[in-house]
């Protein structure tokens, strides 16, 4: 074998024999050119011919691979896209908020939560979902039409994206948040509290992008697109929040192939 191996990579120096001393011990670090090359050669040969990797499946996360879709948005049905003008002032608000966030990030992080505020740790999917859309909404159970207690019950209608909340957010959870809610907007209707997050996630992404950020937003501006083709009243808000997160998504974050022409 060692010969088979030595005709598919020859020598690429002449190496012959070391003449060293009989009391040579290849464990001590090497004194001169010949004891070094002598002990490569060893070790070389302590090395098997076939190597297999041992990889435990349980690591391999599917967010590992980012796969870009270069697709863009549907287009907007007749009506429905917004002006250029709305858009380029809807990207100068939001400018204005992520730079009040950033400008203010340590306060709000100092301050206290109520005590029912239990953020859920960053690998937890479905205790993100339930703390973001509430009990109900990711039990799909219909909320109650009569006001049976005067409080919020935040447990159940989930707790807003409030400032105190989303400053303690580093990258990785912004993210990670971001994807777990497009799951579920992939699969579910578009609600106020899901927009609500959309707007505090995107304001909290810092730019540059990175692969997996690129990714998701895209594949949120796009979701929007698909849902708004599907809505039958212009003039509903829904549709204006749709609008809102292509604006962001393609003409803060830039990515213009996404952006609506124009009314």
């Amino acid at each position: 074998m060692a010969s088979a191996v030595e005709e598919l990579m020859p020598r690429l120096l002449p190496v012959g024999d070391c003449d060293l001393p009989e009391d040579f011990d290849p464990s001590v670090p090497p004194r001169t050119p010949q004891e070094y090359l002598r002990r490569v050669q060893i070790e070389a040969a302590q090395c098997p011919d076939v190597v297999v990797a041992q990889i435990d499946p349980k690591k391999l996360r599917k967010k590992q691979t980012v796969n870009i879709s270069i697709s863009g948005c549907q287009p907007a049905p007749e009506g429905y896209s917004p002006t250029l003008k709305w858009q380029q002032q809807q990207v100068a608000n939001f400018s204005a908020v992520r730079q009040s966030l950033n400008k203010h990030r340590n306060h709000w992080r100092s301050q206290h939560l109520d005590s029912n505020v239990n953020m859920p740790k960053l690998g937890d999917e479905e205790g993100w979902k339930k703390f973001c859309l509430g009990e109900r909404a990711y039990s799909e159970i219909e909320s109650q039409s009569d006001n049976e207690n005067l409080g919020i019950d935040y447990m159940k209608v989930g707790f807003p994206p409030l400032l105190s909340i989303v400053s303690r957010m580093n990258q990785a959870t912004v993210t990670s948040v971001l994807e777990y809610l497009i799951t579920w907007f992939g699969e579910k209707k578009f609600t106020p509290e899901l927009g609500k997050w959309f707007y505090a996630l995107l304001a909290c992404l810092e730019k540059p992008l990175l692969p997996e950020a690129h990714s998701l937003i895209r594949q949120l501006a796009r979701r929007c697109s698909e849902v708004r083709v599907l809505e039958e009243n212009k003039n509903e808000e829904q549709v204006s929040a749709l609008n809102l997160i292509i604006c962001l998504v393609s003409r803060y974050f830039d990515q213009r192939d996404l952006a609506d022409e124009p009314s």
